[in-house]
């Protein structure tokens, strides 16, 4: 069973920067197409990052310059660095694994920008 498990998000001030964590278990990082979504009130869950198996990333135009997806292989985790964060970053942040057996999402992390 793959499970994926978010922390980081917080209550910033616009300008400044996040980092979002996720755990993965039940697969690895290294063969799995991993991505983070958010969801906005009010508006559907949209794609901010991806990155293959092979280490290419894909990102949403509303983040491109400003976040960064990465791996790390030996923990298994998958991050979101977020920098030069704006009001409208603000979202429920979605980790989510799409495997051979399924697409799987982690329970979410609440990021709150203030401006």
């Amino acid at each position: 069973q793959v499970q994926l498990v978010e922390s980081g998000g917080g209550l910033v001030q616009a300008g400044e920067s996040l980092r979002l964590s996720c755990v993965v278990s039940g697969t690895l990082v290294s063969i799995t197409t991993m991505s983070w979504y958010r969801q906005a009130p009010g508006k559907q869950r949209e794609l901010v990052a991806a990155i293959s198996p092979g280490g290419l990333p894909n990102y949403g135009d509303s983040v491109k310059g400003r976040f960064t997806i990465s791996r790390d292989n030996a923990k298994n985790t998958v991050y979101l660095q977020m920098n030069n964060l704006k009001p409208e970053d603000t979202a429920v942040y979605y980790c989510n694994a799409w495997t051979w057996s399924g697409e799987y999402w982690g329970q979410g992390t609440q990021v709150t920008v203030s401006s």
